[in-house]
């Protein structure tokens, strides 16, 4: 394969322009795919970075150290996409030893136990928003009317947040997930939106003190001194916007591409036991992320990666969407099957910044799927596929709204 010092790598435009099916690799990317597993790209403002799409690339940038989040949040330092605001002290942007001192105290907040505890809840909340969505009016926007509603309520149970407060914090989180070109003023007013709202609660939250995870965080900063008041208002904020924003769109990708295969639709509704397997694979299939990249890391020294040679202080952009694209790994890796045997894909990152949230993610999508696909008989999209409203120049990909249907069957109870 090429190397910087041998051929000079070619330069893409990034984020590449969407594909007619915007969860999927477009023309720009799939050649870039096909020709290496590292790419240098060009972001609007002029700024370079290297676009990883292996997957044991990406796996490599992931876990080896060689590879830091802290070196992007040195002053001066050139960030892309949500980069832009994050906090320098958030769990997100550390590098072990103190990332792991932190993500030590948080982990505590997601134990089995309390994860479980919430999996009623869900449930219930699932079959909330569908008898919603069979008292109102047909087409139902299945955005609006569940998968933005669900994520929230599951977040706002979490924390204990206000529930008639959830439509400032998707705001929020709108706005940092939001356009590419977005002016980083109106990020970073969203981004201190959240820590003002955030300190605002965790003060009520020491006054009335519950059985909720902001009061487990709240008692390691107060009781042990653990976390600092920044680190402990930061922390917070990341799991009221990332809890929403991420399940929420991959619910509507994932069944939209469904509806894509309505062979593989038509298997779940037959065997809901495939379920668990199937959000599997629709969170290695949807590229969730713009040109399928996650958090960013920079070169502590001079490195060889998938062939090329990257120099010190250079910004790589893991590009997870991709690599669960990769031949390599995935057989027939553009095939949409729910029945896929087991496969470790990196949906939900891997080394010391995997997600946190990874096993309530997936409780959520799987009962909102068992819920949908069995009250909600031949659910289907009611639009031409080439008419749903993707929302283009996205870091997070997302549809405006998802209108549906169904059958006048009278639907089945749980």
């Amino acid at each position: 394969m090429p190397t910087e010092s041998s051929a000079g790598p070619e330069v893409m435009q990034f984020p590449p322009p969407l594909s007619p099916i915007p969860y999927s690799p477009g023309p720009e990317l799939r050649d870039a795919m096909a020709k290496c597993p590292v790419t240098k790209v060009k972001a609007p403002d002029g700024s370079a970075a290297w676009l990883v799409t292996g997957f044991n690339e990406v796996r490599e940038v992931l876990i080896d150290p060689r590879y830091s989040r802290a070196l992007l949040f040195a002053p001066g330092q050139q960030r892309w996409g949500v980069d832009l605001v994050a906090g320098a002290n958030t769990l997100v942007a550390l590098d072990p030893p103190e990332h792991g001192r932190l993500r030590k105290l948080v982990a505590g907040a997601f134990t089995e136990r309390r994860i479980r505890a919430l999996q009623p809840l869900i449930v219930a909340t699932v079959d909330e928003l569908i008898d919603g969505m069979l008292a109102g009016p047909r087409p139902a926007d299945l955005v609006a009317a569940f998968a933005d509603q669900l994520p929230a309520r599951v977040i706002c149970m979490l924390l204990d947040v206000p529930m008639e407060d959830a439509d400032r914090f998707r705001a929020w989180s709108a706005a940092l997930g939001g356009d590419w070109n977005r002016p980083q003023e109106e990020m970073l007013a969203a981004f201190i939106s959240i820590g003002g709202y955030m300190t605002e609660l965790i003060a009520r939250k020491r006054e009335a003190p519950g059985d909720d995870l902001m009061s487990v965080l709240i008692a390691a900063r107060d009781s042990d001194d653990k976390l600092s008041e920044t680190e402990l208002i930061e922390f917070c904020g990341l799991l009221l916007t990332g809890g929403y924003e991420t399940i929420a769109h991959e619910l509507t990708l994932s069944f939209t591409a469904l509806c894509q295969h309505p062979e593989q639709l038509d298997r779940l509704r037959a065997d809901p036991s495939l379920i668990p397997g199937a959000v599997e694979e629709m969170l290695r299939y949807v590229m969730l992320f713009s040109g399928s990249a996650v958090l960013g890391r920079m070169t502590r020294e001079e490195v060889c990666l998938g062939g090329v040679t990257i120099p010190a202080g250079e910004t790589l952009i893991p590009g997870v969407g991709a690599a669960n694209r990769d031949p390599a790994v995935f057989e027939d890796p553009d095939r949409l099957d729910v029945a896929r045997p087991p496969a470790a894909h990196l949906g939900f990152g891997v080394g010391a910044h995997r997600c946190l949230g990874a096993q309530l993610a997936r409780i959520e999508l799987q009962e909102a799927y068992r819920g949908l696909l069995t009250r909600l008989p031949g659910l289907r999209v009611a639009v031409p596929l080439s008419e749903v409203p993707f929302l283009s120049g996205q870091v997070v990909t997302s549809v405006r709204e998802l209108p549906v249907t169904w059958d006048d069957t009278r639907s089945n109870e749980l």
